[in-house]
């Protein structure tokens, strides 16, 4: 089964995160943490800071590694290390995502998460 080695960002912002609905592709209408794939030669970080400045025309900063989420899914295997980021410059633009909301503790649960990304809504209740 082929990996996809990718990074996702826990924005964070006065005790709330930052959710985002897929726009696109076979998993369209997840909702999910924002990030992307690795590409060669780069580092999960500055993957992670291109993949939000393309996909939210924000600048973010990389801060405390989470974990590595170990996924398979059906026609691929996923390892997604994630990040707590904060927003360093630039709105939270919606370029490939078809919405977004701001969650507390308390409402995580209140969207509809891609398999992979609720092992990191766990995390993110006991950060």
């Amino acid at each position: 089964m082929k990996t996809v080695n990718v990074v996702a960002a826990v924005i964070v912002h006065d005790g709330k995160v930052y959710a985002t609905e897929r726009g696109y592709g076979e998993f369209k209408g997840g909702w999910e943490f924002p990030g992307g794939k690795i590409e060669k030669g780069e580092t999960p970080e500055a993957a992670l800071k291109r993949e939000i400045e393309e996909e939210l025309a924000t600048k973010i900063s990389v801060g405390q590694y989470l974990g590595t989420v170990e996924y398979d899914y059906p026609s691929f295997h996923l390892s997604m290390r994630c990040y707590i980021c904060t927003v360093t410059s630039g709105h939270l633009t919606l370029l490939e995502h078809m919405a977004a909301r701001w969650l507390d503790k308390d409402h995580l649960e209140d969207v509809d998460w891609l398999p992979a990304d609720r092992t990191v809504v766990e995390w993110v209740k006991q950060y």
